[in-house]
């Protein structure tokens, strides 16, 4: 009988995470095809259109009324730890304490909305794919979005709560989650685009 090295049992335990982790994604993308029916990607996308026309206006007008700024880590593509304190200190601190209210109350129904949505969507676009094709695993993506979403809701209530103090790494590490959250974003709205087109092909290829 063979006797495994330490680094060909740290290579098999590697496989067997990953051989997991891809069962678990599989499970959930499909439980999501079973889930999200056509009532709800209309009821998810009547709600997106809700939020979308009356409350992120809303919210945007109450957030510049209350922080006397219209910059923000969460509308912000690019920024730095150092533009991170300049928005702290811009807001002041009855602005930093609503920054701080809204990403634990707001913050968390919105990302949910949008989740919803984009995952709806993309479920309904990919449906008609076979059952192993790796398009339809794309319902995944607005999740790994929302997940950076909330890690930047995090980074940047704990940088806005200890201001002035300055926040070494949460500071440096907020402006990447807030990054790999708008890749995420788009990466689906891409999806959804392939999407609509993969279907028109498919749709053509079947009438001729």
């Amino acid at each position: 009988m063979k006797v495994l090295t330490g680094f060909e049992q740290g290579e098999m335990m590697m496989w067997s995470i990953k051989g997991v982790r891809m069962r678990t994604m599989n499970q959930l993308s499909n439980r999501l095809y079973l889930l999200l029916t056509t009532p709800v990607l209309a009821g998810a996308a009547a709600l997106f259109l809700f939020f979308m026309l009356t409350v992120l206006p809303g919210m945007a007008v109450r957030t510049e009324e209350m922080t006397g700024s219209t910059a923000s880590p969460d509308t912000s593509f690019l920024y730095t730890a150092r533009d991170l304190y300049e928005m702290a200190e811009a807001y002041g601190a009855a602005g930093r304490a609503f920054y701080i209210s809204t990403r634990f109350t707001f913050d968390i129904i919105w990302p949910l909305v949008y989740l919803l949505f984009l995952t709806a969507v993309i479920t309904a676009l990919f449906r008609p794919f076979d059952r192993g094709s790796p398009w339809r695993k794309a319902n995944l993506l607005p999740w790994g979005g929302v997940t950076f979403d909330f890690l930047e809701n995090m980074g940047a209530s704990v940088v806005m709560h200890r201001y002035p103090l300055p926040t070494p790494l949460i500071a440096e590490l907020t402006p990447i989650f807030t990054f790999i959250k708008w890749l995420l974003i788009a990466a689906s709205m891409a999806v959804i685009v392939l999407g609509i087109l993969l279907r028109l092909v498919r749709h053509r290829r079947y009438k001729l």
